[in-house]
């Protein structure tokens, strides 16, 4: 399972959420989603956390390790 984090430099709601990324031992690869015009569709949506695989968009915006624990046992099936 990959997850892409896309965020931008400044941001501290990215900041946030790749705190709880890092806290958690979450694997994740980080996007600017200023340098890929790519992800242009997320420009004002970030930080926004994605399965690398679909591109499924599993959360965005303000969110930290309790989003994320749910996020990750829904994708665990209910193993995390």
């Amino acid at each position: 399972m990959g997850l892409v984090l896309v965020t931008r430099e400044g941001c501290g709601l990215c900041e946030k959420a790749e705190r709880a990324l890092w806290t958690l031992g979450v694997p994740y690869v980080r996007r600017d989603v200023d340098r890929e015009p790519k992800l242009a569709p997320y420009t004002f949506r970030v930080p926004v956390l994605l399965l690398e695989e679909t591109g499924e968009v599993l959360l965005e915006g303000a969110f930290g390790e309790k989003e994320l624990l749910e996020v990750m046992k829904i994708i665990l099936g209910g193993e995390a």
